[in-house]
């Protein structure tokens, strides 16, 4: 099945955890390093638009790059709450084209590890290359291999809540270094409180090591910056979870 389509609906509730704000407090750190203070800003993997509003809330011209129609919904349901003049396109990431170039490219929530393969990978960072101004800069983030292998490994994960419910089984194969994941959903009905009507969806992420992140982005003619361990100036560790990265386009 077509990942986040059922789980959209419930994907903010289960996400809340997710400290969105000081991840934005901190990508607008970085990109104020590099001088860009206003202007277009794409979020590759945007989804329900939470990091894209919060941007848009810091000055940025945001467009949001999603393959999730039904992800797409909810973030402009934002939108027109918050009156922010947000650019959302339905398109995939490895296939995304923009009326001109940006400033900086931000892609959060690991959607990196969606990309099946290094081919894949290295034609995302191509294209973030040629849609970026000249000394543009493009970050993101990405789930480590340790992540995949001792920290979600086999594991089954789930969760209660009163108007939703979810089982996570996680299938780590070593071989191939990909994650695949079968989300069980139970959603409470909007018509009936006492039915919850039950979805199922399977993800697959891959994992990288910062070694072919690196490689891959200089393949792709970009400029690799520097690694932080998880929205810190951390140096990554073997026990990372989740890498930042920051590349700058160095010509097209």
């Amino acid at each position: 099945m077509e990942a986040y389509t059922s789980f959209a609906e419930v994907y903010d509730t289960f996400m809340d955890n997710v400290p969105y704000e000081q991840w934005a407090d901190y990508l607008h750190d970085i990109l104020k390093e590099y001088d860009i203070f206003d202007g277009l800003v794409l979020e590759l993997g945007c989804g329900t638009g939470i990091m894209t509003e919060l941007l848009a809330k810091k000055g940025y011209d945001m467009i949001g790059v999603d393959n999730s129609e039904s992800m797409l919904e909810l973030a402009m349901e934002k939108r027109i709450k918050s009156g922010h003049d947000i650019l959302y396109l339905l398109q995939d990431m490895q296939a995304f084209e923009l009326y001109g170039t940006v400033k900086a490219v931000v892609s959060v929530c690991d959607s990196i590890n969606y990309l099946k393969d290094d081919g894949e990978l290295t034609e995302v960072f191509k294209l973030v290359n040629n849609y970026l101004d000249p000394q543009g800069i493009f970050i993101f983030d990405f789930n480590t291999e340790y992540k995949y292998r001792e920290i979600l490994g086999d594991r089954v994960i789930a969760e209660e809540r009163e108007e939703c419910s979810f089982i996570w089984e996680n299938d780590y194969r070593t071989e191939d270094k990909t994650n695949e994941y079968q989300l069980t959903l139970f959603v409470q009905s909007q018509e009936d409180s006492d039915l919850y009507r039950k979805y199922q969806e399977v993800h697959q992420q891959k994992a990288y090591t910062l070694e072919k992140i690196k490689t891959l982005i200089e393949k792709a003619g970009l400029r690799y910056i520097a690694a932080y361990d998880a929205y810190t100036k951390k140096a990554p560790m073997y026990t990372s979870g989740r890498v930042c990265v920051i590349a700058q386009e160095y010509g097209k």
